[in-house]
């Protein structure tokens, strides 16, 4: 039993015997910023978003005051509000509302779901961080989140990792549940088909992508992705 999952362990062979159906939509690709958007990082955003298909992206940057914020979101935001990309804020409802964002996620100190709804109105998307726990992400989607996230599946640089996932996490939610799943951490082009397999309904990048050639990745991924 982990610390934060009541249901127990699950069985790491789920994954193994899991069939994705035939109504999920494909995987799709959700792009995370790095912590420094500041200098040439909104070309960067422009070259990544026109290289290949990308659901979404999330604007996480830290110690920075909301007005800050704001500024380094605005440019950003057109970017992907002229590329139809959703335009997710990492942690602050109140950032999200002031900047008219299509979506807010929420780590598990950062507010309730239901806060996020009255404050942001019914057709923004909310995702939870779930880390590794079925019972964190079924209490998400009782309070109304639009998606939850699992991980870290891998290693990454990108953040202190505290809690590891396996796949077969992926595969029981998509078993169980029409919400959608995001996959995270340290995920790569080589390591991502295994989580594609396992159910994930999309598959969120930072390091990835901004550690190198931005388009190259995001080519790399939407090749990984159609299969």
């Amino acid at each position: 039993m982990t610390e934060d999952d009541p249901l127990g362990p699950l069985d790491p062979d789920f994954a193994a015997h899991f069939e994705r159906a035939d109504r999920r939509p494909p995987c799709q690709l959700y792009l995370i910023s790095p912590l420094d958007v500041t200098g040439g990082f909104a070309d960067r955003l422009a070259r990544a978003l026109d290289a290949g298909p990308v659901a979404a992206f999330q604007l996480r940057i830290k110690d920075v005051d909301q007005h800050g914020a704001a500024k380094l979101a605005e440019p950003l935001q057109r970017i992907c509000a002229d590329r139809e990309v959703a335009f997710i804020v990492n942690d602050s409802i109140a950032l999200a509302k002031r900047l008219g964002a299509d979506g807010v996620h929420l780590g598990q100190e950062d507010g309730d779901p239901r806060e996020a709804r009255d404050a942001l109105g019914p057709t923004v998307q909310i995702g939870v961080t779930c880390h590794d726990s079925r019972h964190l992400a079924m209490e998400a989607g009782e309070a109304g989140a639009d998606y939850v996230a699992f991980g870290a599946f891998f290693p990454t640089a990108t953040k202190t990792v505290e809690h590891h996932a396996d796949p077969s996490i992926l595969s029981w939610w998509a078993s169980m549940f029409e919400l959608p799943s995001v996959a995270i951490g340290g995920i790569t082009p080589v390591n991502a088909p295994a989580l594609v397999t396992a159910g994930a309904d999309f598959l969120a990048v930072s390091g990835a992508v901004w550690g190198g050639d931005e388009a190259a990745a995001v080519r790399a991924f939407a090749a990984v992705l159609a299969g």
